[in-house]
């Protein structure tokens, strides 16, 4: 049987959890059924791991970079064209907002017989200059009239990409952007606690809040400092640990000073043992602007962790109030800080979420039937093509 050639195109390798999928996902595809390659740009956490994944092509180009830049997207274009015209893929498969319309007008001018784009929140949102945004949701528009396919990580992105009026409800297919379920339990229940604590400076009686997420403006990461401080001035010894990296680095260190909090607040940079800084952890907090379906929040509800997060996107599909977390109204940091309080106030609250917090998550959510469910859509819309 001849092999299915599918190429994936992502803007930059970074430690998150598009990234993260679209990796495990291109090395995962069933080598028997499907020739797979990736394009990407130059300069991410995941690229040495992306270059010793057996039977992947690689190719990095240098110009496909986040921020708009007319010349560097032009020539990041002109080069994924190329690739793409020396591979000759019956799949192109395109991640993150700039990926996505770079890589699928290339894809279209080829010719490619199927195209496909994972919308993993998008690229739009109303934080943005009014033109960008209008220019983001133009190219949506049009670009999704050649998209074969557009996977939506929740039901949210659907109903928000049909109401601005890109693409049609046929076009759309729901796939959770998964994470692996049993491995992230194993590694907590195997975790040890005590000696993690001892590693950060942490006692056994300090309650834990964590964050994981990159610094950057759509985690609002500055708002978790502030909301770190209003907790603080009701429980002095709760600790916050801030797992990531990114360009609001400064921004974060400063609020720390700020808010006189260099005692309480550790940010520890990209780590790859987050289910066992999930197991010492007692709440987990999210002051993201937007979102599609966080991977981090998903994690989190595995190993028992209540997620306290704003009320946005995908955020709402996963986190019930007073069942397994709560869901705050958008930037309403007294508020997120109170409730906060509350919960660690309250030791039999704190239990029941927590209990209700590891149940939440279903096999939808399972990374291996996310590249199943992949693999049976390639299937189907390459017949379809043919």
């Amino acid at each position: 049987m001849e092999k299915i050639k599918v190429f994936h195109v992502v803007t930059l390798l970074e430690l998150g959890g598009a990234q993260q999928n679209t990796l495990f996902t291109v090395s995962h595809l069933n080598r028997d059924k499907f020739e797979v390659g990736l394009i990407c740009g130059l300069g991410g956490y995941l690229d040495e791991e992306a270059k010793k994944i057996p039977q992947l092509k690689v190719y990095f180009v240098n110009e496909l970079v986040r921020p708009i830049h007319p010349l560097n997207d032009f020539i990041a274009l002109i080069k994924i064209y190329k690739i793409l015209k020396k591979e000759g893929p019956q799949i192109v498969h395109t991640h993150s907002s700039k990926a996505g319309i770079v890589g699928r007008i290339a894809a279209w001018l080829l010719g490619v017989p199927c195209i496909i784009h994972s919308i993993h929140g998008f690229g739009f949102n109303p934080f943005q200059k009014i033109w960008t945004r209008k220019l983001f949701i133009f190219l949506e528009k049009w670009i999704g009239k050649f998209t074969e396919r557009l996977i939506a990580v929740t039901k949210e992105n659907i109903q928000e990409g049909l109401s601005l009026g890109i693409g049609k409800a046929e076009q759309y297919t729901l796939i959770r952007s998964g994470v692996d379920i049993k491995k992230i339990k194993k590694e907590a229940e195997n975790s040890n606690p005590e000696l993690l604590r001892k590693e950060l400076g942490i006692s056994p009686q300090s309650k834990i809040i964590l964050n994981v997420a990159p610094f950057k403006i759509q985690k609002d990461p500055v708002t978790f400092i502030k909301m770190a401080g209003l907790v603080l001035q009701n429980i002095p010894q709760v600790q916050f640990l801030m797992v990531g990296d990114g360009e609001l680095r400064t921004n974060i260190e400063k609020e720390i000073k700020k808010q006189d909090i260099e005692k309480n607040i550790q940010l520890l940079g990209w780590r790859r043992d987050i289910p066992q800084i999930l197991q010492i952890s007692d709440l987990f907090v999210l002051t993201s602007l937007w979102e599609g379906l966080p991977r981090a929040a998903v994690e989190a509800l595995i190993v028992g962790n209540p997620v306290i997060a704003f009320a946005v996107d995908g955020l709402k599909e996963i986190i019930k109030n007073n069942q397994n977390g709560f869901l705050i109204p958008p930037s309403q940091v007294n508020e997120m800080a109170e409730k906060i309080v509350q919960i660690l106030q309250d030791q039999s609250l704190l239990q029941s979420l927590k209990k209700n917090a590891s149940q939440t998550i279903d096999d939808s959510f399972d990374i291996y039937n996310m590249v199943i469910k992949q693999e049976e859509l390639y299937q189907k819309l390459t017949r379809i093509t043919q």
